[in-house]
């Protein structure tokens, strides 16, 4: 494991945004660099630190002799959407994305992603709603009567767009990192805020199908996160 703002290039680079991590993060980490150490792309995974209280840090320390990098760096702006920035706007691989420290989506779903990217989609997400995706853990009812009202909104800005907020995104580098410089939000509508500036400058958003795991634990309050997402939902579809 090393801590680097600045780091050799690659040509993916996975980023876990983190948030007192250090119960889930280790098996997330350990099956990504089992799955990263055996295809053919050259790779390195970056967990973004967002001001964790716990040992998330020391967590990672771990993997400093892993067979794909590790790498650790900080992020003291609040809010997934910092850290995820943080994460693209530090890279120089070729492609970059981020998924969520709970392993929600299986990592293999990197095969098909990875194969759209090496054709040309410059983004490719996983989605929950794209023909041939199912859930293998539902969510409970409340978030998924949030969820469906979240789609609903996001929809103003993203028509083409199925499942925005499934946590597996992935882009073409070099483009992704001019977006980003431009994005601030910080909630966990951060999401659409960036895809929209991908559909934005004419490029398409692609959806690859997932089977997903709802994850105890995640950080995402309705009360505290719900209306603060609809509210940055509003301000994103002033903006376009």
């Amino acid at each position: 494991m090393t801590f680097a703002l600045i780091r050799p290039e690659v040509d993916l680079e996975l980023i876990l945004p983190a948030l007192n991590e250090e119960r889930r993060l280790p098996s997330t980490i350990e099956v990504t660099v089992d799955y990263l150490s055996e295809r053919p792309w050259t790779s390195a995974v970056v967990v973004v630190d967002n001001d964790s209280a716990d040992r998330t840090h020391d967590v990672v320390r771990r993997y400093a002799r892993a067979p794909v990098p590790v790498y650790a760096i900080g992020c003291s702006d609040h809010g997934k959407g910092a850290a995820v920035r943080r994460g693209i706007s530090t890279s120089s691989a070729r492609y970059v994305g981020f998924a969520d420290a709970d392993n929600a989506t299986p990592i293999e779903t990197l095969d098909p992603v990875m194969a759209l990217l090496e054709e040309g989609h410059p983004a490719v997400i996983a989605s929950r709603r794209a023909p041939g995706a199912h859930y293998e853990i539902e969510q409970s009812a409340l978030r998924r009567c949030g969820g469906w009202l979240f789609r609903r909104m996001a929809r103003v800005s993203l028509p083409g767009v199925a499942d925005t907020q499934c946590g597996f995104k992935f882009f073409d580098g070099p483009l992704i990192r001019t977006i980003v410089d431009d994005c601030h939000v910080d909630g966990f509508a951060f999401d659409v805020e960036i895809l929209a500036r991908v559909a934005g400058l004419g490029h398409q958003v692609t959806e690859v199908p997932v089977a997903w795991c709802d994850v105890p634990g995640s950080t995402f309050s309705a009360r505290r996160d719900g209306l603060r997402s609809m509210a940055d939902l509003i301000r994103i579809s002033i903006a376009r």
